[in-house]
């Protein structure tokens, strides 16, 4: 069998490489999708973690690739986990960066195949019985790709540019637009559908669902009271975010502690109004979740 090496790739968000490995479909592309061979480290404080956590569970992979939980907040300098370490000395010479989560490792080999969200995601989706339900079904990959697009650039990037204490109010208040105007298109959406491609739940839903999170639990909290009602007024938005909260496979992997924690811990900005107008309920919604008592 020929194992095609790990590659790690510089990138210019992190200060530790990003290892791109793929999981093929057979034995020739090396790292292949075969039940306990591979493990999860994660922490679903992070967005990426949550959004692997809750892919995983829909997946159902429980038995076939089990999820080791990191703490909310990194306990080494730079960000990294100490646990992860071990993994990132054995996948890279030398190695003296941070040991950053998420983290799909190979228990074969004791080396990291994947520190990419969104690859690790979809290879994940290649595990489990045929026939089954997919995040990514064929035919729909240019709406989950144009939705993921969305979330990044129109919702997070754009709270994130609303909420800057330092910027232009010009400035703040065009990107509060570009929030609102894409937080709109998804209301219209979903005023008309269930979900967002092909009347199924996909990985779509669960990038969006994510997104929903972070906008109502972290960037409301440096916007004013006045965007966070004018955000909050999507209807069909929140209302959509409110039954997936309840849904086996979200509501329990939310950490509303873990995420105050690492927000925290990790913001340089001032808190605004909106700090006070919470959206929704999510620890409420996520208790009427069918398996909220084995949480």
């Amino acid at each position: 069998m020929s194992i095609t090496p790990l590659a790690a790739v510089p990138s210019a968000r992190r200060t530790a490489p990003v290892f791109r490995g793929r999981i093929g479909r057979d034995a020739r592309s090396g790292h292949y999708a075969v039940p306990h061979r591979y493990r999860l480290h994660l922490s679903t404080a992070c967005p990426d973690g949550l959004r692997l956590a809750v892919g995983h569970s829909l997946l159902g992979l429980d038995a076939s690739c089990p999820v080791t939980l990191l703490p909310p907040v990194p306990d080494c300098p730079g960000g990294g986990h100490s646990a992860l370490r071990p993994l990132y000395e054995a996948s890279a010479h030398h190695y003296t960066g941070p040991a950053l989560a998420p983290v799909l490792s190979d228990d074969w080999s004791g080396r990291i195949v994947s520190t990419h969200a969104p690859d690790i995601l979809r290879d994940l989706d290649r595990f489990g019985p045929q026939g089954r339900t997919r995040l990514y079904p064929a035919g729909l990959e240019s709406v989950i790709e144009a939705v993921e697009r969305m979330c990044a650039e129109g919702i997070e990037e754009a709270a994130q540019r609303a909420g800057r204490a330092d910027a232009d109010p010009a400035e703040r208040a065009a990107a509060l637009d570009v929030l609102l105007d894409t937080l709109g298109r998804l209301e219209r959406r979903l005023g008309a559908e269930e979900y967002l491609a092909d009347d199924r739940l996909t990985a779509a839903d669960v990038e969006l669902w994510v997104t929903l999170v972070q906008l109502d639990t972290v960037h409301r909290c440096h916007l004013d009271a006045a965007a966070v009602h004018r955000i909050a007024d999507h209807r069909a938005l929140w209302a959509y975010a409110r039954r997936l909260a309840a849904r086996p496979g979200f509501g329990r992997h939310l950490d509303l502690d873990g995420i105050a924690r690492r927000h925290h811990g990790r913001c340089q900005g001032l808190e605004a109004a909106g700090a006070a107008v919470q959206i929704l309920d999510w620890a409420g919604h996520a208790a009427d979740s069918p398996d909220a008592s084995r949480r």
